[in-house]
């Protein structure tokens, strides 16, 4: 009788470990197979070229070396690294048949996309932040803005996603996987897992809607209230050209904000019904495939320093 606590245990483990789970993707749809292939490898060429571009290019130009820059690299890489660990694997179930992905490899795409998404969350967060030291105390900015003040905001995104990520794999694994499981989108996306699972799901459920909330209502306290104070600080301004500046500089980040915490609301924060598992697929799309590879392209268009610093590299590179 003693024994059979244990016995059970492992029986449980073996069971899940051997479960494979066929990511269902997009495959209701042959006929689209090919041309959303070329579709999501051409936005991954420009995601890829567009954040690596953005990091090199903030490297080398002496005058994106500031806290702005310093943060929009680490939105860069986060990008990369997001983009990186979700289409290679959307590309390949777009072009072969067998759509299988096994258990350890759906809940490592799992943590490390949360990892790179609750990242992304809070950067934003800490740049909105660094934009309102800039605007409303621009004297004291270098002063507030420290070297390491930048290190320790970008070190606490980074683990505070990583201790998210634990928490969730945790709970997700005391669940129980049996067999081969339809999972109804391209990546391993939480609800779509806990969906397969065969146990109640609830718990699991419940730790990440509360995480989720908690982390999208902080990270959006921090960025109103800094908006707030820029707007007023903006609007006691004398002149117009000053207003025009601040503005310019504050509406790239705020279109990134806009688009991705909108699409993170509609995905986490609202409860999913069956039905809505196409609209789950197209929000997925957009903030694993298309936000990435937008950050870099509105800040680089949205942007006279980093328009500049293109500039001069091209004109060095054509002068050498």
């Amino acid at each position: 009788m003693h024994h059979s606590g244990p016995s059970v245990f492992s029986t449980q483990e073996n069971e899940t470990s051997a479960v494979t789970f066929i990511l269902v993707g997009f495959s209701e749809y042959p006929h689209l197979q090919v041309p959303l292939f070329l579709l999501f490898l051409t936005i991954y060429t420009v995601t890829v070229l567009g954040n690596l571009g953005m990091i090199a290019l903030i490297r080398i130009s002496h005058k994106l070396h500031t806290p702005m820059y310093f943060f929009l690299s680490h939105l860069s890489f986060v990008d990369f690294c997001y983009s990186t660990v979700v289409t290679p694997k959307l590309l390949e179930n777009l072009i072969v048949e067998d759509r299988r992905i096994s258990f350890t490899g759906c809940v490592m795409q799992f943590f490390f996309a949360c990892i790179f998404v609750v990242t992304e969350t809070f950067m934003l967060a800490v740049m909105a932040y660094d934009r309102f030291v800039a605007v409303c105390n621009p004297l004291l900015y270098t002063v507030a803005m420290s070297q390491k003040l930048c290190w320790s905001l970008v070190a606490a995104s980074y683990s505070w996603s990583i201790i998210c990520s634990f928490i969730f794999i945790h709970f997700m694994l005391t669940l129980v996987f049996c067999g081969t499981k339809f999972i109804n989108n391209f990546v391993c996306e939480h609800d779509a897992i806990v969906a397969v699972s065969c146990s109640d799901p609830y718990i699991s459920q419940k730790v990440i809607f509360i995480f989720a909330t908690f982390n999208e209502l902080s990270s959006l306290l921090i960025i109103l209230t800094s908006y707030v104070f820029i707007v007023i600080t903006v609007m006691k301004m004398p002149t117009t050209g000053g207003r025009y500046k601040v503005f310019s500089t504050c509406a790239s980040h705020l279109t990134t904000i806009t688009i991705y915490h909108s699409i993170i609301i509609c995905l986490y924060c609202v409860p999913t019904t069956k039905s809505s598992w196409l609209l789950i697929k197209v929000a997925s799309v957009f903030y694993t495939v298309i936000i990435p590879m937008l950050n870099p392209l509105i800040y680089s268009l949205r942007n006279k320093d980093v328009k500049d610093a293109v500039k001069r590299l091209m004109s060095f590179c054509l002068s050498s």
